[in-house]
């Protein structure tokens, strides 16, 4: 009962984050901007040696793996994205349009910082979820 009872609170709250932000496509395109930041930060890596087993003869058995396809990189490229997203805000340009812009500096912000946070809190759960 109480198992059940904590999996529907979980879709719900997973529902109700996904639907406080008004246009998906926008946070979307924020993610993957900061997920490309990512990919351009990365540094080449070798390729993963998974032989750690000795057969019979002495001779190392198992896969070496391409790092570029490896899912420590994929592991790596999401570990703290979503944190990441906290830096990012709602920019309303005009009536009709809204922009997630990145903030540098949450000092010098134009809008009222306590929507900002706000705006930024909903993009990281929803970059979460």
């Amino acid at each position: 009962m109480a198992r059940s009872l904590l999996w529907l609170v979980s879709i719900f709250s997973t529902f109700s984050i996904a639907y406080c932000i008004d246009d998906k496509c926008a946070a979307c395109n924020a993610v993957a901007a900061e997920l490309e930041i990512q990919l351009s930060k990365e540094k080449p890596r070798n390729h993963l040696d998974m032989r750690h087993r000795l057969d019979s003869k002495g001779q190392r058995q198992g896969k070496v793996i391409d790092y570029r396809m490896s899912e420590l990189r994929a592991v790596e490229l999401l570990d703290g994205l979503c944190e990441k997203m906290q830096d990012y805000t709602l920019e309303k340009i005009d009536s009709s349009r809204q922009e997630w812009i990145k903030v540098d500096n949450w000092d010098i912000l134009t809008i009222d910082k306590q929507e900002a946070k706000a705006y930024s809190k909903d993009i990281s759960s929803y970059c979460g979820s």
